[in-house]
């Protein structure tokens, strides 16, 4: 289908825009690469519209899906965080992501959805805008980890100017992962008061395990807040988190839609 093709194409412009506004120092300044991001993003919305449109039921939310609609709010949110300042590397890796995603959900197929009330559609959206900003907060962790072993080893290597100061960098991560927290604290809640089977065999694992990576994200924070946690540390207890996070919806959903063939 053309849209997604073109969609495809224009985030990866933007992700060569930035590459090269990097390189010269000009990202703050002129965020050239916003053009083609944007257009990408809507068409890459309206590409999920569409099949919405075309197929009965509600959104398609199974595992493609739901890694496609991931990867369009990380744009999304890399957007909004880089717009006007250097955090828009983050596009370098984001914008591709989300073509690469949008295109293997395409080529994948759509499966049928069941209609969703609006309890449990607002429980899935909250999920997904859940897993994108922590997603967000694990490549700010990785980005700070890289930026802070360079600096250790004294390897002042020309990416480095693409990065903000080390504390700015540190506490815009801090500010996504309590944000992160917040969404994932909602989703868990309204998971207890709209899902009626959460402790179903197929949904246990989901649930225990982002229960897990509640507790994780919630103990990094408290650790910072009470004992100043920053650095390597930081960055452990993140990627921990994220792990069993990503474990929890898209292992769990592997398994069962592709290794088993079920469907929610």
């Amino acid at each position: 289908m053309p849209i997604v093709l073109i969609a495809a194409l224009l985030y990866l412009a933007a992700s060569a825009l930035l590459v090269r506004a990097l390189g010269r120092d000009e990202a703050v300044g002129s965020p050239t690469w916003l053009w083609p991001a944007l257009p990408a993003m809507v068409l890459h919305a309206g590409y999920h519209v569409l099949v919405a449109l075309r197929t009965s039921g509600g959104p398609d939310m199974h595992f493609f899906a739901a890694l496609s609609l991931v990867g369009l709010g990380m744009a999304w949110l890399t957007s909004l965080v880089g717009a006007r300042g250097r955090m828009s590397a983050l596009g370098v890796v984001v914008f591709p992501l989300a073509a690469l995603l949008l295109a293997v959900y395409h080529g994948y197929g759509h499966e049928p959805s069941r209609v969703l009330g609006w309890r449990l559609a607002s429980h899935a959206w909250l999920a997904l805008l859940a897993y994108a900003t922590l997603s967000i907060a694990a490549l700010l962790a990785i980005m700070l980890w890289l930026q802070e072993r360079a600096l250790r080893r004294r390897e002042f290597r020309p990416w480095l100017r693409a990065l903000p100061p080390l504390a700015d960098l540190e506490a815009l991560l801090f500010r996504v992962i309590t944000v992160g927290f917040a969404l994932l604290t909602l989703t868990l809640v309204t998971g207890v008061l709209f899902v009626d089977d959460l402790l179903a065999q197929k949904l246990v694992h989901k649930t225990v395990l982002s229960v897990l990576s509640w507790i994780v994200f919630g103990v990094l924070l408290i650790g910072r807040r009470r004992y100043g946690w920053r650095g390597v540390k930081a960055v452990h207890w993140t990627l921990s988190a994220m792990l069993l996070l990503l474990l929890a919806f898209f292992g769990s959903q592997f398994v069962i839609e592709l290794v088993f063939g079920h469907t929610r």
